[in-house]
């Protein structure tokens, strides 16, 4: 049996900070499990990308801790920033970094560059990374995110359910959603917004302030972190997915969204059109905007509101991409061959 040690970020498993990078590293190891790999986790306490002394430390111990010869898998986030950590351990261990969100930087370009094996998880990714590092291209590869089966939601009538899943960070673009909404207030809808606040924690307090300045308080509701079949049930009871982000390597909450047959209106950002995909004749199951655009993401909510044959072909489109979103098992058997081709 092939053993491969994964090296996390502290809080991988913790339900009260989800992410598509914690979900993602979680599926893997379980689908590696299962594909006859011994697994073993190493979770690194830290606020990574950012150590402090306290998590370089960590890090080298768990490092130190690894046999020789060992094919280890790095999430980018705690990898992508020490390469004074890694780079000595090239010549002991076989490092294989999976990048969720590249940071860029010459650090970052050192991990890499020493890495056996670089795994991307869109494509755009990999092309951002050869392009920014110059790494060999037959070095990066890609393991999209998989996505768990979900029955469609049934949806409403008027279609005025909206849902944003994402942290509550101005990378997720929640000033710009916010101000589309406004722009849509003489319209009806609802707004569940359900996040994790990963950073100052007055954003969101920030972000209801926001709301009752421009008289929306009653109609946007930030419930938070969700998971398990709270987040299920957030999902069974939208019509659409609402994603301001101002950037996105892949979108995992896209493709959840998408397993539910729900449409998507989002920013065309990153990985994002790619999580999007095509359904049939090349239609799109949604409707893309510039990223930092409030009035056009307000145009493109208006249409949806109001265009009752446009929601109608977006939910076939969608109900289309659903049947061809591929399960986690092929992401793990993605990363599976790229961990058997490495050397130790």
């Amino acid at each position: 049996m092939s053993a491969v040690h994964v090296v996390v970020p502290e809080g991988v498993h913790d339900p009260e900070h989800p992410s598509g990078g914690n979900t993602y590293d979680r599926k893997i190891c379980a689908g590696l499990t299962a594909l006859g790999w011994s697994v073993h986790e190493h979770a690194v306490m830290g606020r990574w990308p950012s150590p402090d002394a306290s998590a370089l430390a960590a890090l080298a111990d768990v490092l130190a801790e690894i046999p020789d010869r060992s094919v280890v898998l790095l999430d980018g986030l705690v990898a992508s920033t020490v390469p004074q950590l890694l780079v000595p351990q090239t010549g002991r261990l076989c490092l294989v970094v999976l990048v969720h969100m590249p940071l860029g930087g010459t650090r970052e370009g050192a991990v890499l560059e020493a890495a056996a094996a670089v795994i991307a998880t869109s494509d755009w990714t990999r092309r951002w990374l050869l392009d920014t590092h110059g790494l060999p291209a037959a070095r990066v590869q890609v393991a999209k995110p998989g996505v768990d089966p979900a029955a469609p939601a049934e949806g409403t009538p008027g279609g005025g359910e909206l849902l944003c899943v994402g942290a509550y960070t101005q990378a997720k673009g929640y000033d710009v959603l916010l101000a589309a909404l406004v722009g849509v207030r003489d319209l009806r809808w609802r707004c569940r917004c359900v996040g994790t606040l990963t950073g100052d924690s007055t954003f969101v307090d920030h972000l209801g302030r926001a709301a009752s300045a421009v008289g929306i308080e009653d109609r946007v509701r930030f419930t938070g972190p969700l998971a398990g079949p709270e987040l299920d049930h957030a999902y069974a009871s939208a019509d659409v997915l609402v994603l301001a982000s101002r950037a996105e390597t892949y979108g995992m909450v896209v493709t959840e969204a998408l397993a539910r047959g729900l449409p998507v209106i989002a920013t065309a950002v990153g990985g994002l059109p790619e999580a999007l995909g095509h359904a049939g004749e090349g239609s799109r199951p949604g409707l893309l905007v510039p990223p930092g655009d409030p009035e056009r993401f307000a145009v493109a909510l208006r249409c949806w509101l109001t265009d009752a044959e446009l929601r109608q072909r977006l939910r076939w489109a969608a109900l289309e991409r659903r049947g061809t979103l591929s399960p986690w098992s092929d992401t793990s058997m993605r990363l599976s061959r790229v961990l058997a081709g490495v050397t130790p």
